[in-house]
């Protein structure tokens, strides 16, 4: 038998090919999706819940890259800034299709089961049940606004060269090439800061020196 002129349809051709969209034009629409692919736009729908569904597609698709097994580290502390750093990489990699995906809904079950994990390390670890999502949230957006800033011009002020904020430019000069890593750093350890004193833990250091 001869080959199909129209290629086969599943959902993982479809999610890459959203994914493709998105991070060359930050959107996309089913029709986009179903010309990319040489078939119909009904044809599509047949395999996807809309567009709601699709957009829940990439974000299972960008979370497969997220290392889950770093919730299994310890301390809770350590096991949680490790998720933050795989989390980053795994949007980095995307940066377009986070606006789709905070503006909807997490509803796939991989996902979801992801988040499950997330509160059973802060919950085994002795946060109190009220604490626990808004110190996961925090880390969110911490992680989703530094995978924007990695996606970033590595410059971000341009200073004439007889510029009135020489203070500025002595920061900026001084910061270097890693500007968004060195800020993301200092972030996370401020976020996990806090949520040690949530817990009453002790810094790192501190418990190198605990009797």
């Amino acid at each position: 038998m001869g080959r199909p002129r129209t290629p086969l349809l599943d959902r993982a051709r479809i999610t890459t090919t959203a994914l493709e969209l998105v991070d060359e034009q930050g959107e996309f629409s089913v029709p986009q999706i179903a010309r990319r692919l040489g078939t119909q736009t009904g044809s599509v729908y047949h395999h996807v819940d809309g567009r709601d569904g699709i957009v829940e597609l990439m974000r299972e698709r960008i979370c497969e890259a997220i290392d889950s097994r770093t919730l299994d580290l310890e301390p809770w502390d350590a096991a949680l800034a490790a998720w933050a750093r795989s989390y980053r990489a795994a949007f980095a990699a995307h940066p377009r299709v986070i606006p789709l995906l905070t503006t909807s809904p997490v509803r796939a079950p991989k996902v979801l089961e992801q988040y499950e994990r997330a509160v059973g390390l802060l919950l085994g670890a002795g946060f109190a049940v009220a604490d626990v999502m808004p110190v996961l949230t925090g880390l969110e957006n911490l992680v989703l606004g530094s995978a924007l800033d990695l996606a970033a011009p590595e410059t971000m002020w341009e200073l004439p060269e007889d510029s009135p904020t020489p203070q500025l430019a002595r920061a900026l000069t001084a910061v270097g090439a890693g500007r968004a890593d060195a800020a993301f750093d200092v972030a996370l350890e401020g976020l996990i800061g806090h949520a040690r004193t949530l817990l009453g833990t002790p810094a790192p250091d501190d418990r190198d020196h605990a009797p």
